[in-house]
């Protein structure tokens, strides 16, 4: 791919993370994860002002250099998804997708678990 490619993707990645810092139902994380990738390999500038931003910065840090999520981070997403099964629990009663959704979550929650803390 070509500079241009990668900085037209990480501008978009940031427009739609700050999309997601006011819209509840779009996450802002991984978007800043894929332009901060995305400038890293087209322009060091961008690449290091992301890195440096007041707000983002640090976790973006954290990520890259050492894989680290903060733990408020993780308890908010593991209790995020046992309500979220939970809420399923009670509206379903297949228990194929209420075994299939538990697995997923279960495997998430111990990526999250086994990250080290920020």
């Amino acid at each position: 791919m070509s500079r241009l490619v990668y900085r037209a993707v990480g501008f978009a990645m940031v427009g739609l993370a700050t999309a997601g810092v006011f819209l509840p139902v779009l996450p802002t994380t991984p978007f800043l994860l894929v332009a901060a990738w995305a400038f890293a390999r087209s322009s060091p500038e961008l690449a290091a002002r992301l890195r440096n931003h007041p707000r983002f910065g640090a976790f973006l840090r954290d990520w890259q250099d050492r894989g680290a999520i903060p733990l408020k981070a993780k308890a908010l997403a593991i209790t995020m998804m046992a309500g979220s099964w939970g809420l399923l629990a009670l509206t379903t009663r297949n228990l194929w997708v209420l075994g299939g959704v538990a697995a997923t979550l279960s495997a998430v929650a111990i990526y999250l678990i086994t990250r080290p803390n920020a």
